[in-house]
């Protein structure tokens, strides 16, 4: 299934997010870091049960272009006003994944940080996530890309890909 609640991983135990603020730009977010296509879609209070450990997150708010959750303006870990009954859910469609979740009552379906596919572009050193040197995972290291013959073209084609629209 690729839909569940939310679970991250952070200091060493799982934990839910608190559904304050929660939309479907926080979903796009969560789809991608776990590689999942489709039209994403939060949900809110407890729509796939209530989780049981501590709620590591609250107020997530996402722009929707962001790699992972950590890229989004959200409290601090630990950081909350909410009870389990707020726990935040998505649904997406499959692909491949990362280090969150996805919970339906107390059945999790963790999806385990992998090295990335080959040919995997990321931005790096930029003020934002939207912005970066381009860099490609290739023979299990990151390397930059060289700006011969770089266009706008080029450009647009890197950020369709990591899902900016």
């Amino acid at each position: 299934s690729f839909e569940g609640r939310v679970e991250v991983y952070h200091d060493g135990k799982w934990g839910t997010i608190c559904d304050d603020q929660w939309d479907d730009r926080d979903a796009e977010v969560v789809c991608r870091q776990l590689g999942l296509s489709g039209t994403p879609k939060a949900l809110s209070w407890a729509h796939y049960g209530q989780g049981s450990g501590p709620i590591l997150l609250d107020e997530v708010q996402c722009s929707g272009n962001e790699l992972s959750l950590d890229q989004c303006k959200k409290s601090d870990w630990g950081q909350q006003n909410c009870d389990h009954i707020e726990d935040a859910g998505v649904s997406c469609d499959p692909f491949t994944g990362t280090d969150v979740q996805l919970c339906q009552s107390d059945a999790c379906c963790p999806f385990l940080l992998a090295p990335p596919a080959e040919g995997t572009l990321r931005l790096a050193g930029g003020r934002s996530p939207s912005e970066g040197r381009v860099e490609v995972y290739y023979n299990g290291d990151w390397g930059t890309v060289c700006d011969d013959g770089w266009t706008d073209l080029a450009a647009q084609v890197v950020c369709r890909q990591l899902g900016f629209r």
